[in-house]
């Protein structure tokens, strides 16, 4: 017999990620992959689109003509394309990413900020050293 407010039903689990799984691989949209040209290197960010192709900002690299569409650059067609995934997704091979003091986790353009800015700050430190006499 059930008490005044309490339920008769068995308690529902809550769904959860498999163990190990990142919470952005859930979230992972094909449709916000960037893709990288295999002959030249030139990388279509749906984020930007091809100004000069009229290729509006937020379409994707699936949405486009595979027929019609050629690299800004040399001309190739979508098959030479490769997919690197989003934006903001760390570079490297997922194996490695928990090496490195947590350097392995960044993302490209973090990772030339750290960079850059360590030559900068070098480089001013070198400067200061004609200040002294």
């Amino acid at each position: 017999m059930a008490r005044h407010g309490m339920s008769t039903e068995p308690p529902t689990e809550m769904p959860t990620e498999a163990p190990g799984e990142a919470p952005e691989a859930v979230a992972d949209d094909p449709a916000t992959h960037r893709f990288e040209c295999r002959s030249c290197g030139f990388v279509y960010d749906p984020g930007e689109g091809v100004k000069k192709l009229a290729i509006p900002a937020g379409t994707s690299f699936l949405e486009l003509d595979p027929v019609g569409f050629r690299c800004p650059v040399c001309r190739s067609r979508v098959g030479a394309f490769k997919d690197i995934g989003p934006r903001n997704k760390p570079s490297g091979f997922e194996e490695n990413l928990n090496f490195g003091l947590g350097v392995n986790r960044l993302t490209p353009g973090q990772k030339n900020v750290l960079i850059f800015g360590g030559f900068a700050l070098a480089f001013a430190f070198f400067l200061s050293l004609y200040s002294l006499r």
